[in-house]
């Protein structure tokens, strides 16, 4: 079985890392082109592309996909796995792979179809998500599932942390497939579209904390945020990124105050900011042009005291 894997960021490095390592044939790498990184602009291959020329596997690169049909079939593969690419396929590249195109996504379907499915179920408060191996049809993540492993979401984890383990996830899950696929004794199961639910790619404007928001909405928005785009706010000029926040429950100063101020003025009760239905705990901050420091020495330091009012940038 002649295997093609397209991918680009790290989360798709471990899939790759467990197919090659469990012998199968991988016989050609698609990934997005090199891209300027840092302040310097140095170009920079993707991660996949950086991890399979370390085993001299064929990479390619196209601008467009769509457009290299040929190149595309020059490596001859039965099958095409897919994780985290970029490009949307076409019917032509979908009729290239006579045992199927096969997608890794990282999130149940048939909720969470889209760019963003582990931030988005981070968001919605989920306590749980998996890796789907999904059949890859013409259209949004609309094909029929191969194969699901699920996972416990921790009510502190972010969406850094998650990712990271939704990755080694989905190299043990598929492998299973893989062996399901080899076998040829499987069944699909078409995914219910009552359920459906498009998720788009999470940018910087997603990120901003409205503290009217309730306790749960803003912890578990820092939490889908970290490590990028960082939620922000600002107070008093200053723009300032969250990484880490918690609700509070029962906090007595909450009464007839604004959503948005600052309740505490003791560096050991930490930075405590007034929302719709209580109060979240700022555990770690950074000013513009500041280190990440503790929300209580950002108090420390008088960036903020009692009374002053976070707001939407």
């Amino acid at each position: 079985m002649r295997i093609v894997f397209a991918g680009t960021p790290d989360f798709a490095v471990a899939p790759l890392e467990n197919i090659i390592n469990s012998g199968y044939d991988v016989v050609g790498v698609i990934t997005q082109t090199d891209k300027p990184q840092g302040r310097k602009g140095i170009l920079t291959p993707p991660p996949v592309k950086a991890f399979a020329e370390k085993f001299s596997i064929p990479v390619l690169q196209p601008l467009k996909l769509r457009d290299e049909v040929e190149l595309v079939r020059s490596l001859k593969g039965d099958l095409l796995i897919t994780c985290a690419y970029g490009q949307i396929l076409t019917q032509e590249i979908l009729d290239l792979f006579p045992l199927g195109v096969w997608n890794i996504h990282a999130g149940l379907l048939p909720k969470y179809r889209g760019a963003s499915p582990i931030q988005s179920c981070i968001l919605a408060g989920e306590s749980k998500t998996g890796i789907s191996i999904m059949k890859t049809e013409l259209g949004l993540d609309c094909g029929d599932i191969l194969l699901v492993d699920e996972l416990e979401i921790s009510r502190t984890e972010t969406y850094g942390e998650l990712s990271n383990r939704l990755s080694v996830l989905s190299a043990q899950t598929i492998i299973k497939a893989l062996k399901l696929l080899e076998t040829g004794e499987y069944t699909l199961t078409k995914q219910d579209e009552e359920g459906v639910q498009v998720v788009r790619k999470i940018g910087k404007d997603h990120a901003k904390i409205d503290f009217s928001g309730t306790a749960e909405e803003i912890v578990n928005l820092v939490r889908a945020m970290n490590p990028q785009p960082i939620a922000y706010t600002a107070v008093n000029g200053l723009k300032v990124n969250v990484f880490l926040a918690e609700e509070i429950e029962n906090f007595e100063e909450c009464a007839g105050q604004v959503c948005g101020e600052v309740l505490s003025s003791s560096p050991k009760q930490g930075l405590i900011v007034k929302c719709k239905d209580g109060a979240v705990r700022l555990l770690e901050v950074q000013s513009s042009g500041g280190k990440r420091i503790k929300g209580g020495d950002f108090l420390n330091g008088r960036k903020a005291q009692k009374g002053d009012v976070f707001h939407v940038e």
